[in-house]
């Protein structure tokens, strides 16, 4: 089989019409993005295709009114009738009342007669015409109901209409003047009406004809051979015929579009529960499928996107059928599954997660020879073993340092820029060969994994730091921890039995888990933020425009809660102050998640803000949030520098967002780039810790009142609040 290009079509209303839904759509495949002219004021219409083209490239599409008949304005949008009531409707427009409501285009009461009968708003209502005059009729309500504002209304028996309403020669008049050249005819009742509108539009347009209407049915063939493209529009069509007998004629339009070298596409509840709900109903995703079976070059989102809570998670799933439908187009006998959480967009570094944890009973390790291992060390075991140090399986033996240390790249040639060794004693490193296993435990004792041995092996500590930190001085942080470890190691890989008793596990997500996480919200661009000190406006700042800048669907917040140095704010005190602002609704709602990152860190400035990045990454990150300073100590680092060996890297699977220093203009009381606006204050870390060591007030620009009140609360309790 031929293998074609499917095509999305989503419709833009209140909930797309802005940058990020627009960005968000367009990243998940939009091809073409439509403007409904019976919802869009023609006052309004170069304003809106202004304002979307100065955010995408993809192409619009006018969908006219067309020759339809809608209800006029009501009050609060809406009306309740009840069967056997009696409507009047006027020939003019009016703002409507319980008793009296308006149609539209004003002279259809012309057009109607005696007994006709008539469906409003998708069947909702149905009615019957008892009385009639020049300006008015009167419906009996035989089916009562909600009437919705601007809602479709179906005579039974076709009604003769222009093709084309003089707002729909206005639109169609701004869109060629601002170079919009796809245009779609609604209720194409026969094929001189795809050459008026041709006409109308001048030059060479693309026409999509909508077959929504039963004369439209009957002209299929010539109104195909006419038109660039039909749209079967499901819904309109199942007011006309019966609706049990819509899954033939989408077949046989298919089929027949085709056959006259037109595009078929398909429109109309493929995912209406997502209208509200953030996945769909399995029938829905069947019927995409199907749909897709039957042939038909593209598909239509309208209310899913155009008035719908969950646009982009729309345009996400079908383009997620589509490649499944693909697959199996492409001769793909077995359908290859995947787990949930594991999300496309974002494959983990080295194209797997890591699984190095021990099943329940299943390691022996009672006569084992143990090894005290220091906590940072241990807690490096647990990430490898989660799969946040992937493709990492244990500590690095002398080969894979060395690549790590010259090359920032694994011996396969992968990336990977941070050093993961085990430091023992000479005494330990002599005792043990490839070939053994040992049981590593806490300084306490308590077992919590198992090593088992590939390589003993020496390295110089100078030249290790040298090539790690790039100095020796002892007063940076990381250096002096290395010297002070020794040179010899052990490498191998490792299983992780138990888990350090760290009493903040509460906020702890695996990377599989949070991509369970990402995956349940319907999020494939997620914003990482990378920190250990207690949240501020700075961080608050950086932390929402990234989100903006990026367009991403969520934020995750990822503080950095292990083994911390003296001073530094306590693990417990940094989650509870993010939890006052996630409590306090300062973040936008539902789009941060809040999970703690348990590692120490290794003040390895450019190398580390890789290292994080790439752990971020294999958490289903596809962004990552690069501070002034990321991962620094004193000034050992050049300013750029992480920019720069972000920049020798090239692509890693995740991207970088820089920000510089960013502080607070009192004269604008806005945030601002410290570089640019010379009167803004800074935003200090340290002096936020020096001053809620003495109890002084900050300003609220500074740090919330809700986070300081954090710190209040657990002073009062005599509780640690900086790490001793």
């Amino acid at each position: 089989m031929t293998q074609r290009e499917t095509e999305l079509l989503c419709t833009l209303g209140p909930a797309s019409l802005n940058e990020r839904v627009i960005h968000c759509l367009e990243r998940a495949g939009t091809s073409l993005f439509r403007l409904n002219l019976s919802h869009t004021k023609i006052e309004e219409l170069e304003q809106t295709i202004s304002f979307i083209r100065k955010l995408t490239s993809v192409p619009i599409c006018l969908d006219t009114e067309g020759a339809q008949v809608r209800t006029g304005r009501l009050p609060n949008g809406t009306l309740t009738v009840r069967e056997n009531q009696f409507l009047t409707v006027q020939g003019r427009p009016i703002a409507g009342d319980p008793s009296s409501i308006s149609f539209y285009p004003p002279n259809i009461i012309a057009s109607l007669q005696l007994g006709d009968f008539i469906a409003i708003d998708f069947n909702s209502v149905f009615a019957q015409i008892v009385e009639k005059t020049d300006e008015t009729a009167t419906l009996r309500i035989l089916t009562g109901g909600r009437i919705g504002q601007n809602k479709a209304v179906t005579v039974q028996r076709t009604l003769e209409m222009p093709a084309l309403t003089e707002k729909d020669r206005t639109a169609i008049a701004i869109g060629c003047r601002m170079g919009v050249r796809h245009f779609a005819l609604s209720f194409a009742h026969r094929a001189a009406d795809v050459d008026l509108i041709r006409n109308e539009a001048g030059g060479d347009p693309v026409i999509i004809s909508k077959i929504e209407c039963i004369s439209g049915l009957n002209n299929l063939a010539e109104i195909a051979r006419q038109s660039n493209a039909v749209l079967i529009d499901r819904g309109d069509l199942s007011r006309e015929v019966p609706i049990e007998q819509i899954p033939a004629l989408q077949k046989i339009i298919i089929r027949k579009a085709h056959e006259y070298g037109a595009k078929a596409y398909v429109a109309t509840n493929l995912l209406e529960s997502m209208t509200a709900e953030p996945t769909p109903t399995r029938a829905e995703v069947n019927d995409i499928y199907n749909t897709l079976a039957d042939g038909a070059d593209g598909l239509v989102l309208a209310a899913e996107t155009a008035i719908g809570k969950y646009p982009e998670n729309c345009a996400r799933m079908v383009a997620r059928v589509v490649q499944q439908f693909r697959c199996r187009q492409n001769g793909m006998r077995q359908i290859r599954t995947r787990a949930p959480s594991l999300l496309p967009e974002v494959e983990p570094h080295g194209g797997r997660l890591i699984c190095r944890m021990a099943a329940d009973g299943q390691q022996e390790i009672g006569r084992l020879p143990a090894i005290a291992v220091p906590d940072e060390e241990l807690t490096d075991v647990e990430q490898i073993a989660r799969g946040t140090f992937s493709p990492l399986t244990g500590f690095m033996d002398k080969e894979t340092l060395e690549s790590v240390l010259e090359d920032n790249r694994l011996p396969s040639g992968l990336v990977w820029t941070m050093p993961v060794v085990l430091a023992v004693t000479a005494e330990v490193a002599e005792r043990y060969t490839r070939g053994d296993r040992v049981l590593l435990t806490s300084n306490c004792g308590a077992p919590h994994s198992i090593l088992d041995i590939s390589e003993s092996f020496v390295f110089d500590t100078e030249l290790l730091a040298r090539k790690w930190f790039g100095t020796t001085s002892q007063d940076h942080s990381g250096v002096a921890r290395t010297l002070a470890r020794g040179g010899h190691f052990l490498a191998g890989e490792v299983t992780l039995l138990q888990p350090l008793p760290l009493p903040y596990r509460r906020y702890e997500l695996t990377p599989a888990q949070l991509r369970t996480v990402f995956a349940q919200k319907g999020w494939t661009s997620v914003v990482a933020f990378h920190s250990r000190n207690l949240v501020h406006r700075a961080h608050e700042t950086i932390q929402i425009r990234a989100l903006e800048r990026t367009h991403a669907d969520g934020l995750l917040i990822n503080p950095l809660v292990g083994v911390a140095r003296k001073g530094d704010f306590a693990p417990r005190i940094i989650l509870d102050g993010y939890q006052a602002l996630l409590d306090y609704g300062i973040y936008p709602p539902g789009r941060v998640v809040l999970a703690s990152f348990i590692t120490y860190p290794r003040f390895a400035g450019p190398r580390e803000a890789v290292f994080t990045a790439l752990c971020r990454k294999n958490m289903g990150c596809s962004h990552f949030i690069v501070g002034r300073d990321h991962s620094g100590v004193g000034a050992f680092y050049g300013k750029n520098a992480s920019r720069q060996l972000f920049d020798k890297l090239g692509d890693l699977g995740i991207k970088p967002i820089f920000f510089e220093e960013i502080g607070y203009d009192l004269k604008t009381d806005r945030y601002v780039d410290l570089k640019t606006c010379k009167t803004a204050r800074p935003i200090s870390g340290s002096e936020i810790r020096r001053a809620l060591i003495s109890g002084q007030d900050l300003p609220s620009w500074m740090i919330r009142p809700e986070v300081q009140d954090v710190v209040r609360a657990e002073l009062m309790m005599a509780r640690q609040v900086f790490q001793e």
